[in-house]
């Protein structure tokens, strides 16, 4: 019974949790949950060098993770020709330096102007984002992010998602460093930039020459113009049953707990009880057992006093 209740108490509130959590979630939060998933997928037996995809859970589909492993002196020497939409070029140096690193990439999809919200612009391609991690400890969480900077070419994002406008705004590269400020760079072929540090990047116009904002997909958050306030007043009826249920099934697991905490002393303390009883009659002196009937029992000595007769007293 013990063990259903914890069982309870782990099912309810990190469910409950993780829904307000995700709707909560900072970009520096997001990283940290993404590279956590990231390391999931090199498995027991990672190679070096081998692009690894990793999964997501359902309540971030729409978002796509990977991850590479490389020698720092390797990247350094050589670079990567391609990782996902990243060209890595030779002289690619982390600080502080680390015997091999892990680069974690990632494609927010539709979840872009959530997380890296850019007023007055709109998105004409997914953010992208490329960070890198010790990779001493590929079952690690939380990791600090490496500072990671080109030393003589920058790195090139081909952005092959990116839509185009007819309008007369000119879209824009930028930039998004790990503390969340942007950075606006000329558009280079069309459809890539170049950058020269880690974070994230994407393609966007102006408000007023812009293409229309990509469809949202599904379980992925979207700006569609249908949605208007029934989408906020749905979102937040979710919220308002996620903390309920948390609430409610918290409640009752608690009870569910409390009640198998007073069954377990109450055994405890009979069978306390009983050990006494058992030693104390060990203590004492043994009595003769007899079977009467079909039952067994003790029986104490015969001790009686002979009768006296009145006339032995008489003279």
């Amino acid at each position: 019974m013990l063990l259903a209740a914890l069982l309870c108490i782990a099912f309810w509130f990190p469910s409950g949790f993780g829904v307000q959590s995700l709707i909560e979630l900072s970009p520096s939060g997001l990283d940290s949950l993404l590279q956590d998933y990231a390391f999931r997928a090199f498995g027991k037996r990672a190679k070096t060098g081998i692009v690894y995809d990793g999964i997501v859970p359902s309540n971030l589909t729409g978002i796509k993770v990977a991850a590479l492993r490389l020698r720092s002196g390797s990247m350094r020497r050589r670079g990567v020709k391609s990782f996902k939409e990243f060209e890595i070029p030779i002289g690619l140096i982390e600080q502080p330096y680390v015997e091999r690193l892990v680069l974690v990439y990632h494609n927010l999809g539709n979840w872009s102007e959530l997380y890296y919200p850019l007023p007055g612009y709109t998105y004409l391609s997914p953010v992208l984002g490329m960070l890198a991690y010790n990779a001493y400890n590929l079952s690690a969480k939380d990791l600090p992010e490496l500072d990671l900077r080109a030393s003589k070419e920058p790195m090139r994002i081909n952005f092959s998602f990116s839509q185009t406008t007819n309008q007369e705004a000119s879209p824009k590269c930028v930039h998004f460093d790990l503390d969340g400020s942007p950075e606006f760079d000329n558009v280079v072929d069309k459809n890539a930039c170049f950058a020269t540090k880690q974070g994230h990047f994407s393609i966007v116009v102006e408000v007023g020459g812009a293409a229309p904002a990509p469809a949202p997909r599904n379980g992925a958050p979207g700006n569609g113009g249908n949605h208007g306030r029934g989408d906020g007043d749905g979102k937040n009826r979710k919220k308002v049953y996620a903390i309920v249920g948390s609430v409610v099934g918290g409640m009752v697991c608690l009870v569910v707990l409390l009640g198998c905490l007073f069954i377990c002393l109450k055994r405890c303390r009979d069978r306390k009880k009983r050990g006494k009883m058992e030693a104390t009659a060990d203590l004492d002196v043994p009595l003769r057992m007899a079977i009467v009937g079909n039952t067994k029992a003790p029986v104490a000595s015969e001790i009686r006093t002979r009768p006296m007769l009145e006339d032995d007293y008489l003279i």
